[in-house]
Parts: structure tokens; sequence; C-alpha cells
């Protein structure tokens, strides 16, 4: 609860030491005009250790607080004398995440997530539950073209080692069924947008380093790439509707234990994915279901099968 405490006071004082600097800019909320002015990132989150990308990237809100629901579901080898994938594993992660402009090209994002892990062995069903690490970036405005058709953003960004690491829990076939990873991370992201008219175009990408953990144990690094197409669907006075369609891959290095390399534990994974966003005022709500087109983790020990997402967002 310390931890805790400590992270929200930490959020907290970024935002007022802004605004004693009167250097927090809040730009006009106009939803007339939302596809138009927007700032937007992809952020990669939840499965603690294991880092799987939720993939959304916001057209609607270009500073907000919310709430943000993201499952997943994997099937892992449970029985060393079998190569059937008969373990069900389910990640669940409800996050408190927030974008807040400090400049006109600046802006500071942070998440605390909350995990409900669980998965079901032969010995019993095994549950795991607790605050995840927090996240904190900083994302500057590179390139915003006059015509408003390209924008460019680049993030540098750090997680915070609050939720709880079980040493215990890496000898499994899957290491990252933790609440975290136990050490600072970092991550370095990149966003691009093409705009026109009725038609917009995301590439994301982020790659973040991992360290060793007081336990000499170092998850590997993680590459996560997006391309996300969105199409206005409907508008009016006060309401927006968008429909979105898209891939979105995962990259795995090796895990590492006192140095040295742990067998099975890279890989890779490829999604396909559908959704939504709407917007009414200052509120907007999105959702998108996620389903693999390629799969090959922990060496073929975990196959990735579904991921769904829910946020609903307020503007400030």
């Amino acid at each position: 609860m310390k931890k805790l405490i400590l992270i929200l006071l930490l959020i907290l004082n970024i935002s007022i030491s802004a605004i004693e600097k009167d250097s927090l800019y809040i730009p006009k909320y106009d939803t007339q005009n939302l596809l138009n002015t927007q700032e937007f990132f992809c952020d990669a989150c939840s499965c603690a250790a294991g880092n799987g990308s939720s993939g959304f990237e916001s057209l609607l809100n270009p500073q907000f607080i919310g709430i943000k629901y993201f499952a997943q579901h994997y099937k892992a080898k449970e029985n060393l004398f079998t190569n059937d994938l008969t373990q069900d594993q389910y990640f669940n992660t409800i996050q408190i995440w927030g974008k807040i402009p400090i400049t006109e090209k600046l802006s500071v994002y942070g998440s605390l997530p909350f995990q409900f892990y669980e998965k079901k062995t032969l010995q019993g069903d095994i549950r795991i539950n607790g605050i995840g690490d927090a996240s904190l970036m900083g994302i500057y405005q590179i390139l915003n073209s006059k015509n408003t058709f390209h924008q460019l953003n680049g993030g540098f960004g750090v997680k915070i080692p609050i939720g709880k690491f079980d040493e215990r829990g890496i000898t499994g076939v899957n290491p990252s069924f933790q609440l975290g990873t136990g050490s600072w991370d970092y991550q370095l992201a990149i966003n691009y947008k093409f705009q026109k008219n009725l038609f917009a175009l995301l590439i994301n990408t982020d790659y973040t380093i991992k360290t060793e953990n007081k336990k000499q144990y170092q998850f590997g690094n993680q590459w996560n790439y997006a391309l996300t197409g969105f199409q206005r669907i409907w508008r009016n006075e006060n309401s927006i509707i968008s429909g979105k369609l898209g891939l979105q891959g995962e990259v795995y290095d090796w895990n590492k234990q006192f140095g040295e390399v742990m067998p099975r534990t890279a890989g890779s994974a490829l999604y396909g994915k559908i959704g939504f966003e709407a917007s009414y005022k200052k509120w907007s709500i999105g959702s998108e279901m996620m389903l693999p087109a390629y799969t090959n983790l922990a060496s073929g020990d975990i196959e990735a099968k579904s991921r769904f997402g829910l946020f609903v967002n307020f503007g400030i």
C-alpha cells in the first residue's frame, strides 16, 4: 500500500508542478474537430511480465482519464510427457490510465493496473491477483503537418516495479504468470498517423528494455508493432462512431537468470484485430477483439488464443 501511495503522489506531483510553473497546456476540447486535433499513443500493457500489448490507439481524446479492461487467453503445455497444450491460462487486467498535456507538444501518460490471473492445472486452479507495475511515459509531438495529414509522436517511458514478483512462479511453463517483473523497465516508442477525410492509418512500434530484478531474474526485451486503419462511420453534432481493423505483433527475447539464457522463453505472435470507438461529448468508449494469425511463444509450449479489450474515457 505504501508503494501505491508513493506512485499516486508522484503522478499527482508531476501535474501540480506543471500547473505551478504555468506550463500545463489545456487545449480546447472540441468534439466536432476531434479527428483533426487529437493526440494519441499506443500503450503496451497487461500480462505484467509478459507485457502483452493491448493495442489500444485512441482517436477520440486528446487528454483523458479512464478505465480499461483487457483479457487474454493462452493454452500452455502442462504435462512433460505429452505435446498437447492442456493448460488454460487467463490474464485479466483492470487499468486506471490517463494522459495529461504539459505543453502544446508534450504530454505525460500514466497507468496503474490491477491484475487477476488464473491457470488451470492437473492439481487444481491457481489464482493470483493484486496491483501490477505502474507506468509513466513522456510523449512528444515530433511532426504535425500543416494540413494535419501527417503526425509523428515519440515517447520514452519507465515501468515502476510495484507488482509482486514471486520467484517460485518462474519454474512454471509460463514464467510471465506474475503480477510484476520486479525490475525497472524502460520503453521507447514511435507513433505515426496519416489521416485524410474519413480515414486514418496508425503505425505504432515500441521496444521495452527489461532489467534484472533483485532475484537475479531478467525477462526478455520485447518489441511490439501495430498497423491499424480507422474509418469514421457516423457523426452528428456531439457524437462520432469509428470502426477499426488491423494487425498487431509481438516479439520476445530470451529470459535470463544469473546471466544465463533460460531455454524455451523466447517467441513471437501476430494478431488480427477488429473493433470500434464511439464518443459523446467528453465521453468515449472503445472495444476490440484480437485473434492470433501466428503464434510461437515459449518455443511452442504456449499458444495465444484470444484477447478482448474495453475502455471508457472521460476527456479533461
